[in-house]
């Protein structure tokens, strides 16, 4: 290799050493860029009723900002004292469970004693787990000044994107080559169409599925229905593994009452999760890019193991915007045109 290529290939290697430095700051980019996109159809409707641009800009982030505030003293102090109650409360919780399993092992064949007993060991291990999750879960809210801060400059991030975003998107496309920028346009103009029709979605989903759960956790009289539905429909937002995780608060607290009140818990998930995938899914999320389901799988664990917290709140959005830039300027742009060179 020549020095110029030595050159480059030292330049590029320091490049993905400064942007992995930064990776918490380019999601935090990218969610920003995700929400405005989302505020900016807000923007375009309010634009159609003869509203200027930049009232109607005021008057979204306005709307914003009071759902944020209304949010923080109505629903979220009732949270926090339920979250708390929650915690108090699996503990014994799980010693119900060791006792359910207890009176198992005297009415059950004698070969599944073993089988038994290593359960009621993953119920020790379940105490400890759950014990450390929340524990590291207000340890996570007490930093409330670097909470703050990155919430903080998210907004002014966001309200930047959203006051004038054509300059920034300009940059961006000035960084492709001359004949690519249109093809480049083209394909950011999809992925704001795929993010929009999968954010819509996804709330109205998380909306109806919290409803749902409160309903069924109060027919059954669950102990904590409001967090344990809030829980549901805010993992919602994380396909696949949210929902799964969402069933084990309110089973563990139904062993409190009776064991067969966690079966039906467990039923009642089953039948939710059935009525999303069969009903809500197909009528609500007729927008959203096809999403195969082992890559969500998959786009979920790697990018949470890669950039934790932020990875896993925003790893459909990050698989959407990969999915389209790889089909659409891999796939069609290059592959498809390849033609094998004549003999």
């Amino acid at each position: 290799m020549r020095f110029e290529q030595w050159l480059g290939l030292f330049a590029f290697i320091i490049s993905v050493y400064i942007l992995w430095q930064i990776n918490q700051i380019i999601l935090l980019v990218f969610g920003a860029v995700v929400l405005a996109t989302v505020l900016n159809r807000v923007v375009i409707f309010l634009q159609r009723s003869r509203i200027k641009r930049g009232i109607a800009v005021a008057l979204t982030i306005l709307f914003l900002l009071l759902f944020i505030v209304a949010f923080f003293a109505i629903v979220f102090p009732p949270i926090i004292d339920q979250v708390r109650k929650l915690i108090d409360l699996l503990p014994k919780s799980l010693q119900s469970v060791r006792l359910w399993f207890d009176w198992i092992q005297t009415v059950v064949p004698h070969q599944l004693v073993d089988n038994i007993r290593n359960l009621q060991g993953f119920t020790q291990n379940l105490q400890t787990w759950s014990s450390r999750l929340f524990g590291n879960f207000f340890a996570f809210f007490n930093n409330s000044l670097g909470i703050v801060l990155n919430f903080l400059l998210f907004l002014v991030i966001t309200i930047m994107f959203l006051v004038n975003p054509a300059p920034y998107r300009r940059v961006f496309v000035l960084a492709f080559p001359a004949f690519y920028r249109r093809r480049v346009e083209e394909i950011l103009s999809e992925c704001e169409t795929s993010l929009v029709g999968w954010i819509k979605g996804t709330l109205f989903d998380m909306l109806v599925i919290a409803i749902v759960s409160y309903i069924g956790l109060l027919i059954l009289r669950v102990p904590l229905p409001l967090v344990n539905a809030l829980l549901a429909g805010l993992l919602e937002f994380i396909p696949n593994v949210g929902p799964t995780l969402s069933l084990i608060p309110p089973t563990l607290l139904a062993f409190l009452d009776a064991p067969w009140k966690a079966v039906a818990v467990i039923i009642l998930y089953i039948i939710i999760q059935q009525f999303e995938s069969l009903v809500l899914v197909p009528m609500v999320m007729k927008q959203q890019v096809s999403l195969l389901p082992v890559f969500t799988i998959l786009s979920v664990v790697v990018f949470s193991s890669f950039f934790g917290f932020l990875g896993l709140f925003l790893a459909i959005p990050l698989l959407i915007v990969v999915q389209i830039w790889l089909r659409e300027a891999l796939v069609k742009d290059i592959l498809n045109q390849w033609q094998p060179k004549e003999e």
